[in-house]
């Protein structure tokens, strides 16, 4: 985040009142700032350069504030005073204004071809009658070089030119032409030099030395003249003595030049809307025209304001409030943003001002009313739906295997996700128009071309770095291959796969084969057709003719291997044989591993379908209702909901680690949605209930949970033959006694569990407490540590113990409640005791 320097008698005197350092800390903190640092130009130049540097520099006090990147707004004290008046109501938001100029023509810029190789973009304007302080010329210069460093990316992108526009006339002419061509005399120099010189000149000084590199291999240096062919600049490197600002400037001519003509409007906009409120008609400028090449003209500064519309709904949503569409808008207009409800609902129209670039979502703009609104405002509640945190299936299935992959000899590799269009396409015998390749548009180098499409030319290029090691090698990765997918709003998706490869002096082809049958061992899939998998002959130029298999697992190809061809062998400069498996992991997960952790519907399906709505889904859930006695307890009464509750503490789902029919079939027992109060089972019963769309698809229960709500018909019960058993159970079914010893236990069992104290977490603590030199009264430094008094602290025993030089330090035990009493309250209350101690040390931490 970019430190904005300001000093604290000039920005109280702006604010016009006053401020304790703790008050101004608090009003940043509410505005969106925070105050990083109260320092002096003294302070830093003796930190940074020594005392002897800093004897002459000021003592006066400077506010060091942390603002936003995007917030360009705010760079400058002028900025800042603003936006916080209008932030406290004591200043309405100001309107900028372009206007012309009282007479004559407008100042012109005239952009010619010669420019389009290396700075093609220029803008303008004029701020007229300006005053200058040496407080508000220091600012000045100090927002140009703030800009250049942050939205101007060191120049790289846009660099700002300022003239005294009494010193020059126009029209004003931006060209390139050869450096030797182009001589004038430098800011603060007292000669002309070439722009060659200037290059020369600039390389051992400490500031413009690193602006060098973005010309001067250039064959023509950008350079802007007046009509008399005086120089005004330079870009981005130096602008022209001749020109040059001072406090007695009336008349400001500001230019930049760009590579990116977006960002030079938003920097010209910033420089003139910071410092139009010092014109003789606040918050003016004066427009420029500029020519292009090809004859298109332009008028700057754009200075351009736009509406958004949004709904007082989203915000009170996304914030977590509920306030007025009134409210919201005043809110806004708090934050710079003009805003008002149109009557038309809850709809609020927002202005956004050409200061406030930084606003391009509607998520920027309930930001806004975030702030404006309090953060520490705001009511803390509880998520509606939550769960509890664990590894993301994809990836713990790929953990798994890559244990049990290394426990089968195989070393594991890491490769770079970028390769070359080579490695995918020509050396594995295939074309790159064939291939669902991502290409990078502007690659680095020939190795960065595409985002891989398989792993194994990665496994290969490792083999040839590593030749040279005892054969064989045998190397496997599991990582994402990148495709193109035209269904993914970014037009590619990743996917999971798995590579090995058998290097040797023969193929090894059984080798690699019995690493798919582990593999397949480990995920639990037998070797049949149909349910199981199978491998089947194919063709492919990677591998060798009759020598390459497709694998199918439950019909699905999910994917190859084989003995690689003699030529790609050759091609990754290699000399032996080698084996090669690769296949896709997810189809093993059950669901795709992009399932979205949230479960809302996605935009294809509410097209195509109608869905069940929440009212709905629950009646359909209560219609298949069948018992409410569960393992936990009958589900109807707040005893058993209670033990449920309990049993879903530290758990998402009922079994594993995915929802199954098993969270259903619980789900289903329960006759209406629990209280809010019983947060576990409350956070699970409305994560499942979003499940009900797609309930046939989970997979089945391992366990019985639910019990039958009356015993089970005996085989000589002619009237009930066929009663089905739901859970398919070969026990004796429960008579209404067992039933009811069962509820009776666990009743008695959440009674005393309720009745039980909640475990306490304790900490046993040692520390050192060291005085300042041996004529310390230690006696007097034990009972003022001792006087320490705290809810969950006990002192324990103490000692001396010897440092060194007659001095000895205390040591002193205590017994603290982790919820209460922490290391950092006892260290800062001790060292409060500045008489006797010097510094406390935790010399021994353990919990109880």
């Amino acid at each position: 985040m970019p430190t904005v320097g300001v000093k604290r008698d000039l920005l109280f005197k702006a604010l016009g009142r006053s401020y304790t350092d703790e008050e101004f800390d608090e009003l940043c903190f509410e505005f969106g700032l925070e105050l990083d640092e109260i320092t002096s130009e003294k302070e830093i130049i003796s930190r940074e350069q020594g005392d002897t540097k800093a004897s002459g520099a000021s003592d006066v006090i400077l506010y060091k504030i942390d603002v936003p990147a995007n917030r360009y707004d705010l760079l400058c004290l002028e900025g800042l005073v603003r936006g916080l008046q209008v932030f406290k109501n004591k200043l309405e938001v100001p309107r900028y204004k372009r206007v012309s100029p009282l007479s004559g023509e407008p100042q012109k810029l005239i952009i010619t071809k010669e420019t389009e190789a290396v700075r093609p973009h220029a803008v303008a304007a004029v701020l007229r009658n300006i005053t200058f302080t040496q407080e508000r010329y220091d600012s000045f210069i100090e927002l140009q070089e703030k800009l250049h460093q942050n939205i101007c990316r060191k120049r790289s992108l846009v660099a700002i030119g300022t003239h005294d526009l009494d010193t020059i006339s126009g029209p004003f002419t931006y060209t390139a032409k050869r450096p030797g061509d182009i001589s004038f005399k430098p800011l603060n120099q007292t000669k002309e030099y070439t722009a060659t010189q200037l290059m020369s000149l600039y390389k051992t000084d400490s500031h413009l030395r690193h602006y060098l590199h973005i010309i001067e291999d250039k064959p023509l240096y950008p350079v802007i003249y007046d009509s008399n062919g005086v120089v005004l600049s330079m870009p981005p490197i130096i602008n022209g003595d001749h020109s040059k600002i001072s406090l007695k400037t009336k008349n400001v001519f500001i230019e930049c030049t760009a590579t990116d003509q977006t960002k030079a409007k938003t920097v010209l906009d910033m420089m003139v809307t910071m410092f139009s409120e010092y014109c003789a008609q606040p918050f003016t400028v004066e427009e420029a025209e500029v020519v292009y090449p090809d004859g298109k003209t332009c008028i700057y500064p754009e200075l351009a304001y736009r509406k958004e519309k949004l709904s007082g709904k989203f915000i009170n949503q996304k914030v977590g409030i509920n306030e007025s569409t009134e409210k919201i808008a005043h809110l806004l207009t708090r934050m710079c943003l003009l805003s008002q409800a149109t009557g038309a609902g809850d709809e609020i129209e927002v202005e956004i001002p050409p200061t406030r670039s930084d606003i391009i979502h509607a998520c920027d703009i309930m930001e806004d009313a975030a702030i404006a609104y309090g953060f520490n405002n705001i009511t803390r509640t509880t998520p509606r739906t939550y769960t509890v945190a664990n590894q993301f299936p994809l990836n713990k299935l790929t953990e798994l295997l890559r244990q049990d992959l290394a426990a089968a000899g195989f070393t594991e590799a890491l490769n770079f996700a970028l390769c070359s269009q080579e490695d995918i396409a020509e050396k594995l015998g295939k074309k790159i128009s064939e291939m669902r390749a991502v290409h990078i548009s502007n690659p680095k180098t020939a190795e960065f071309q595409v985002a891989r499409t398989t792993l194994l030319p990665g496994l290969l290029k490792t083999i040839a770095a590593n030749r040279k090691m005892p054969l064989p090698l045998k190397l496997f990765e599991i990582s994402d291959v990148v495709l193109k997918d035209e269904t993914k709003d970014v037009g590619a998706r990743n996917s999971r796969r798995f590579c090995a490869v058998y290097y040797n002096k023969s193929p090894g082809f059984e080798v690699i084969h019995g690493l798919l049958d582990r593999t397949m061992q480990l995920l639990e899939v037998k070797p049949a057709r149909g349910e199981g998998y199978h491998i089947q002959t194919a063709d492919d130029s990677t591998f060798f003719p009759g020598r390459c298999a497709d694998i199918f697992v439950r019909g699905k190809n999910v994917g190859r291997l084989g003995v690689l061809h003699p030529d790609v062998i050759n091609r990754f400069e290699l000399t032996m044989p080698c084996s090669a498996l690769e296949m896709d992991i997810e189809p093993f997960l059950g669901h795709t591993a992009e399932t979205p952790l949230t479960r809302d519907v996605p935009m294809k399906e509410v097209i195509k379908h109608r869905f069940p709505t929440r009212d709905e889904s629950q009646q359909s859930a209560h219609s298949r209702l069948t018992s409410t006695k569960t393992v936990f307890g009958d589900v109807s009464t707040q005893v058993g909901l209670e033990a449920l509750s309990d049993f879903l503490a530290d758990k998402s789902y009922i079994e594993g680690f995915v929802a199954s029919q098993a969270d259903m079939i619980v789900f289903d027992a329960i006759p209406s949605p629990p209280s809010p109060t019983l947060c576990h089972l409350w956070r699970w019963y409305n994560h499942i209930n979003s499940f009900q769309t797609d309930r046939a698809r989970l997979p089945s229960a391992k366990s019985r949970y639910v019990l039958p709500a009356t015993p089970l018909a005996t085989p000589n019960d002619a009237s009930d033959e066929e009663d089905i058993d739901l859970f398919g159970s070969d026990d004796e079914a429960e008579s209404a006694e067992v039933a009811r010893i069962k509820e009776q236990r666990l009743a008695e069992y959440a009674a005393k569990k309720s009745k039980k104290p909640a475990l306490i977490a304790k900490s046993s603590i040692l520390l050192d407490v060291k005085p300042w030199d041996d004529e310390t009264d230690m006696s007097k430094l034990e009972e003022c540590v001792r006087s320490v008094s705290m809810d969950g602290l006990l002192w324990g025993q103490s000692k001396l113990v010897p440092v060194g030089y007659g001095i000895k330090k205390l040591q002193i035990g205590c017994v603290v409640e982790d919820d209460k009493v922490g290391t950092d309250m006892l260290e800062e209350a001790i060292t409060a005791f500045e008489e006797y101690v010097q510094s406390v040390d935790v010399a021994a931490f353990n919990k109880i």
